[in-house]
């Protein structure tokens, strides 16, 4: 097998065993078979050892001595991963996690934007008003350009606060953001793009509590816009 095939065949089942684990298909305390996956995926023992090394990485997976290899308990897993977060609502809108992600910004965003207020240089402004300008630029327009958009300027913001624990919350931010996207299928609005406005306006001035409670007030609509689409989605599961 050439270096491609081998690359292509780990990473189909890192995917394909990563997305079983995080959607349920295979339960926590499961045992895998080695040679059952080799055999199910047409791939080298070689290939099963390498995903399997990738995913207790993530941990997905543990082993013991005279067990061999199974499916981790939750609590042990990376939450946070880039690819556990895609796998885990790679095929349907998961509700528990985009109220667990609006929580999480609560939290952290609006400290977020206190700290950009006071460390923010001119490089940092720059990113903040291009990725506003468009924002702007975006309205109206398909959810592919505004959620593109509005992530530039949240990843700019976790950078404009010089912390680099937080900016590892930007892969959290962008995938709850995509999801946030597929729920509410709403665009972009005037509104919206005013109130990331009023955030970059206090981080400019340098005014930390004015931009902690713009970033604040701005979320607080996110999580809002997300309980509608719950009730209005409830609505149609009920016809």
């Amino acid at each position: 097998m050439t270096e491609h095939g081998r690359a292509g065949a780990h990473d189909r089942v890192v995917s394909s065993l990563g997305m079983a684990i995080v959607n349920g298909d295979i339960p926590p305390d499961a045992d895998l078979d080695v040679v059952a996956l080799q055999e199910r995926f047409s791939v080298s023992r070689t290939a099963v050892r390498e995903a399997l090394r990738v995913l207790a990485a993530k941990g997905l997976v543990g082993a013991r001595p005279r067990r061999g290899t199974f499916v981790a308990p939750r609590e042990h897993w990376a939450l946070l991963d880039a690819d556990v977060l895609r796998w885990r609502f790679a095929d349907r809108v998961d509700e528990r996690f985009l109220d667990e992600l609006g929580e999480v910004r609560l939290t952290v965003e609006p400290a977020v934007a206190r700290m950009a207020a006071l460390r923010r240089t001119d490089r940092d402004l720059a990113d903040l008003e291009d990725a506003l300008a468009a924002m702007r630029t975006a309205v109206g327009r398909p959810a592919v350009d505004h959620v593109e958009a509005d992530l530039a300027f949240h990843h700019a913001l976790l950078r404009a606060a010089h912390n680099e624990l937080m900016t590892q919350m930007a892969t959290v931010i962008e995938a709850g953001l995509r999801l946030r996207d597929q729920f509410v299928h709403a665009t972009l609005t005037s509104e919206s793009t005013d109130k990331h406005a009023e955030v970059l306006l206090a981080v400019r001035r340098q005014r930390p509590k004015a931009a902690e409670t713009a970033m604040r007030a701005l979320i607080e609509r996110s999580i809002a816009d997300v309980e509608l689409a719950k009730e209005v989605h409830g609505e149609q599961a009920g016809r």
